[in-house]
């Protein structure tokens, strides 16, 4: 929902930054890794004992997933680093879940849950980007929902900041999570 609707408030920094790396030299596909290797190391700082460095790598890991689709509008684009922007945000997702369970392995049933959402919902998401003819400013149409990325760091944080909290953080990530696979799966049934 951030995603779609608030944007516009952040896209001339994300335009900045990447106008900043394309003048360099860097193409889209290298902060796509970058932004990998950072946001898998919010799941080691925080294995660590340094969950505030873990908030900020996961931010910091946020923000160039944002510049380097910005990278790649501005360049030839590339189905294949569409692939690797896709697989490497879920990479990142899956390796969070994995340190909070190292960590705290009383919430893993409710971790699992969570795990099983997300599946779920990026299974109709990509499935309706796949068989979709609409096509959006991405490289397929995107389904907007409650639960975009950026809600998702929101619940990520705070799951990873407040540990006392854990088990109702990562309860209600999981419900957002399932209610917004439901909302694309109806929508999916209206726009084909």
């Amino acid at each position: 929902m951030l995603d779609t609707h608030a944007r516009k408030y952040v896209q001339p920094s994300i335009d900045k930054t990447a106008s900043f790396f394309l003048n360099k030299g860097r193409t889209a596909n290298e902060i796509t890794i970058a932004a990998l290797i950072i946001g898998v190391s919010t799941s080691v700082f925080y294995v660590l004992g340094y969950p505030v460095l873990a908030v900020l790598m996961l931010w910091l890991s946020g923000f160039l997933d944002a510049v380097d689709g910005t990278m790649a509008r501005h360049t030839k684009t590339s189905p294949f680093g569409t692939v690797m922007d896709i697989t490497f945000d879920r990479v990142v997702e899956i390796a969070i879940i994995v340190a909070i369970a190292y960590v705290h392995p009383e919430v893993m049933f409710p971790l699992l849950l969570l795990s099983v959402s997300i599946v779920v919902s990026m299974t109709i998401f990509l499935v309706v980007g796949a068989v979709s003819e609409k096509a959006g400013i991405k490289s397929f149409y995107y389904q907007a929902g409650v639960a975009e990325r950026t809600e998702g760091f929101i619940l990520f944080s705070i799951m990873l900041l407040f540990p006392d909290f854990l088990l109702w953080s990562t309860l209600l990530f999981f419900g957002v999570e399932l209610f917004t696979g439901i909302q694309r799966f109806m929508e999916a049934k209206h726009i084909l």
